[in-house]
């Protein structure tokens, strides 16, 4: 008896999930086949660039790739719950989370904090993890935004002085703890998503002219003032002239433009690298892993890691274009922002058409928070779409 009503049970859950009416089907499968398909690529390029040197070493040779999948799984959990839930009542704990990004900005600054190569910017979890609170800022970032920029008051169809005002409030807090780290590449980041929404939600041109003209006075300012740190005052000299010190700040951009030159059409062949696997890049699992792809899998390979960027990001816009509410076209908007510019940091910085700054690659590069992160992004996306596509 038991047994026939266990059975009914399931089959009529499998039913459930592969009738007409599934929320499977809701799912946008082109975003979502993208970004799988970027971590495919991403882990078997994690795996070739640390490889080596722990075989040198006499490591076990995957342990980095077992932290990897590790932490992929349990983003795609995260990602499966942030879309379950119905992204019109994330507005109601915007504020919960943008406060909670906030404490662990601020926990970072506390003897909690520990600092990796020259960055204050990690919790110790213990076991080899870490927790980097600025990547989750993105997305407390993001909602809080949204609900600010997204919901004029008083029937008005576009935000109005304090919504403005108070946006840029709540972004110039997480901004200034970040650059505390110092973590300039971030604050980059997310000055680009500000200036995105803030121009997506309809807000008066004269706002976007005074955030620009801010960012640049400000940039100057910190030029002129001395307020970067050394090491980013001489990462911008040699991004404006690469021979001035290429076995110094120059050393990186020169190292990652002969190994993704090195790969030709087709590349060397995956673990074949020999920049990759001399360890001649610094930082090649992370920040400068798309010079792994440049290097083993050559242009093509590359190619295919901006085409797939350029469908999620092309998904993205179209979630936001169709969104009938504001709250979740500005969500997707600064997504699609955030995700959008550090590709673009990330692969510049990498070929040189942009300063080095410590920016992994969206859903490629290894890092714990950075990925865990990035898959809530794909989870916001997927919320707002599937929300868009009811059930007939």
């Amino acid at each position: 008896m038991h047994d026939t009503v266990r059975t009914a049970r399931r089959r009529s859950l499998l039913r459930r999930w592969s009738g007409h009416e599934s929320p499977l089907r809701r799912l946008d499968w082109v975003l979502l086949s993208a970004v799988v398909m970027l971590t495919l690529i991403g882990t078997l390029l994690v795996w070739s660039a640390t490889r080596p040197a722990l075989l040198n070493t006499g490591q076990d040779p995957q342990v980095f790739l077992k932290k990897h999948l590790l932490t992929v799984a349990i983003g795609l959990g995260l990602a499966a719950l942030v879309t379950a839930l119905d992204y019109r009542l994330v507005r109601a704990y915007a504020s919960i989370v943008y406060g909670a990004s906030c404490v662990g900005l601020i926990l970072v600054l506390t003897p909690l904090g520990s600092t990796i190569k020259g960055h204050h910017s990690w919790i110790e979890l213990g076991g080899g993890f870490q927790l980097q609170p600025a990547e989750f800022a993105k997305v407390g970032l993001v909602v809080v935004l949204a609900v600010l920029l997204g919901e004029p008051r008083d029937a008005q169809t576009a935000p109005d002085t304090r919504d403005i005002v108070a946006a840029l409030v709540l972004a110039g807090v997480v901004a200034g703890l970040i650059m505390m780290q110092p973590d300039l590449g971030t604050t980059m980041v997310l000055s680009v998503v500000v200036l995105a929404m803030v121009a997506i939600s309809g807000a008066p041109k004269r706002w976007l002219v005074a955030m620009v003209t801010g960012g640049v006075g400000g940039a100057i300012a910190a030029w002129q003032f001395h307020l970067l740190k050394q090491y980013q005052i001489n990462r911008f000299i040699a991004f404006a002239d690469p021979a001035a010190d290429p076995r110094g700040a120059g050393y990186n951009a020169a190292q990652a433009r002969i190994a993704v030159g090195s790969g030709g059409l087709a590349g060397q062949g995956l673990f074949r690298g020999q920049q990759t696997g001399g360890h001649f890049v610094p930082e090649q699992h992370t920040d400068f892993i798309f010079t792994v792809a440049g290097e083993e899998l050559g242009f093509l390979g590359s190619a295919l890691i901006v085409v797939l960027v350029g469908v999620v990001l092309w998904r993205g816009l179209r979630i936001a274009a169709q969104c009938p509410n504001g709250f979740g076209m500005l969500v997707a908007t600064g997504v699609v922002s955030w995700l959008a510019f550090q590709t673009f940091e990330n692969i510049g910085m990498t070929i040189g058409i942009m300063p080095i700054t410590g920016v992994p690659l969206p859903y490629i590069s290894y890092g714990g928070s950075a990925t865990l992160a990035n898959m809530i992004a794909l989870g916001l996306l997927e919320a707002v779409y599937v929300r868009q596509h009811p059930f007939s």
